[in-house]
């Protein structure tokens, strides 16, 4: 996978971070992003295009890398959407505070609410800052904007989570 990728991936997946204000179900949830990026195409579109190229791909290798995904806690979803399983603990915690560091990515001026979490973000690699919201509609679904600065220009992410069952199946919960 690219590097831009790995970052629009990233920044995406900021989403998941800065959702949980109020609890969440855990279990497997379905995130759907259009992200803006200078330079690259939107997200989902890259991850319908992946879908299709999987799609044509020898059964076992298609296994195989399907097997990969899901052990880095991932799986392609319908229309360009990925799908991650999100643990009880993960569901459960205020796990986006300030000075609160997410892999490259470091939260600060973080305000919670019953609905809302709100803040500014610091990414390291790639190098980006920004401001984040997620807005908490149920316990079943989330929507979050990501809006970040980097030297390549403006980066946004609108996402939208939803949760799809309690059992995750293959798809094994990311280290956090």
């Amino acid at each position: 996978m690219n590097t831009r990728l790995t970052a629009a991936l990233t920044l995406a997946l900021c989403a998941f971070g800065s959702a949980h204000a109020a609890d969440i179900k855990p279990g497997l949830w379905e995130f759907k992003s259009k992200l803006a990026m200078p330079g690259m195409p939107d997200m989902s579109a890259q991850m319908e295009m992946m879908q299709q190229q999987m799609k044509n791909l020898p059964p076992e290798a298609r296994a195989m890398m399907e097997k990969q995904m899901a052990a880095q806690g991932v799986a392609m979803g319908s229309g360009g959407a990925l799908q991650v399983c999100i643990t009880p603990e993960d569901a459960k915690g205020a796990n986006v505070y300030t000075g609160k560091t997410d892999g490259d990515c470091r939260y600060t001026n973080v305000t919670n609410s019953a609905t809302r979490v709100k803040g500014t973000i610091t990414c390291t690699k790639p190098k980006a800052s920004g401001d984040f919201e997620a807005i908490i509609d149920s316990p079943t679904h989330f929507t979050s904007k990501v809006n970040m600065q980097s030297a390549e220009g403006a980066m946004t992410a609108d996402t939208d989570a939803r949760w799809l069952a309690a059992d995750c199946g293959k798809i094994k919960p990311t280290a956090r």
